[in-house]
């Protein structure tokens, strides 16, 4: 029996988050209620509650539409289904199921063409009051629009709210166009960038290399796979890499960092006509010398948003262990204690992935 009202955390503000009980969202035709099983806290989630990017500013208009229920990294089991939605996803009562993180409007020029995840309406749940409400909740609604998919139920739940971001790491990768041999850098080792690293390793580079400040992340960087883990408080990394590579730069460097100094820095290891993905979603604007982009080094530089068309892989890569799930989730927190799951994410220091267990 579905309740009336459930425990969610709604944003009101900047550090204005509140516990409270609301309804149990309503569904129509084609949309899906689940009981949120686990949700993630992400490093945007950290950035939004102390007040950046998504709050607006000179350059990027705000996207947030409060008040709203945050989350948009989750699983939840199915407890009702709306007309047809059963049918157009492959979904029963009692499944596990995922919902791609934005849901298309399916009208504009990039949902006709494919590129649903640069939709002009841009629907990403968790910032969206009414139209794409979070997993911060007991309860959850998929709407019409959504991409959703079934979730096999030998992942542990809190191993299958990773599938969001494996499915960014996987996109950021492909972006990476990385080939056999190639030295590829990856900078920042947050739960995102640690699955950037399992993913590349399954493009066979010839190096693979791994950098943040904190000696954890670094010492299971190296477990998971990094040939090289390099503390870039220590010493100078960017002249590490050219050692490495006879002078030359990395091939490849995906940039995870959402730290601005992390942008030269890659510019600075890249060798000529390299590849740079920019991944992040920085606090505020970072500066860099152009010229090295084109003048210097005519670069490839890819941004990367969201996981397009990865989300069936990311859901594989998590059941057959390509992507180890375990080793990154080191805290789960019941619903109530949001708060301090949030100070546990922006510290850092001994967590990788933070929980909630509504």
């Amino acid at each position: 029996m579905v309740p009336k009202t459930m425990k969610a955390v709604v944003v009101h503000g900047i550090r204005d988050y509140r516990l409270e009980e609301v309804p149990v969202p309503q569904i129509g035709p084609g949309e899906v209620l689940v009981r949120v099983l686990a949700t993630g806290i992400c490093a945007s989630d950290v950035k939004t509650h102390e007040g950046y990017r998504v709050w607006g500013s000179e350059e990027i208009p705000a996207y947030i539409e409060a008040p709203v229920i945050p989350g948009h990294e989750f699983v939840g089991q199915v407890v009702a289904l709306g007309e047809g939605a059963g049918e157009k996803y492959g979904l029963q009562v009692g499944d596990m199921a995922v919902s791609e993180q934005i849901v298309p409007c399916w009208q504009c020029r990039f949902c006709k063409r494919g590129q649903y995840w640069m939709c002009q309406q841009h629907d990403i749940y968790g910032f969206k009051k009414d139209r794409a409400e979070g997993s911060w909740a007991e309860y959850m609604r998929f709407p019409a629009n959504a991409i959703n998919y079934k979730v096999p139920s030998d992942i542990p739940p809190e191993h299958a709210a990773l599938i969001e971001p494996l499915a960014c790491a996987i996109h950021a990768v492909e972006r990476g166009d990385i080939q056999l041999g190639d030295v590829v850098v990856i900078a920042g080792m947050g739960p995102i960038g640690l699955c950037m690293l399992q993913v590349a390793r399954q493009k066979g580079p010839g190096l693979l290399i791994a950098l943040d400040m904190k000696p954890k992340r670094l010492e299971l960087a190296r477990q998971l796979g990094a040939d090289l883990a390099i503390d870039v408080s220590q010493g100078d990394a960017v002249q590490r890499v050219l050692d490495l590579t006879d002078g030359y730069g990395c091939d490849v460097y995906i940039e995870a960092t959402g730290a601005g100094p992390a942008v030269g820095q890659g510019l600075q290891m890249l060798r000529r006509l390299g590849t740079f993905v920019e991944f992040s979603v920085h606090a505020g604007p970072v500066s860099v010398d152009w010229s090295v982009i084109g003048d210097v080094k005519e670069l490839n530089i890819h941004g990367s948003h969201l996981g397009p068309y990865c989300y069936p892989l990311a859901i594989e890569y998590l059941r057959n262990g390509v992507v180890n799930g375990g080793a990154l989730v080191t805290h789960r927190l019941p619903l109530e204690k949001f708060a301090e799951g949030l100070e546990i994410a922006h510290q850092g220091d001994e967590s990788i992935k933070v929980v909630l267990i509504p």
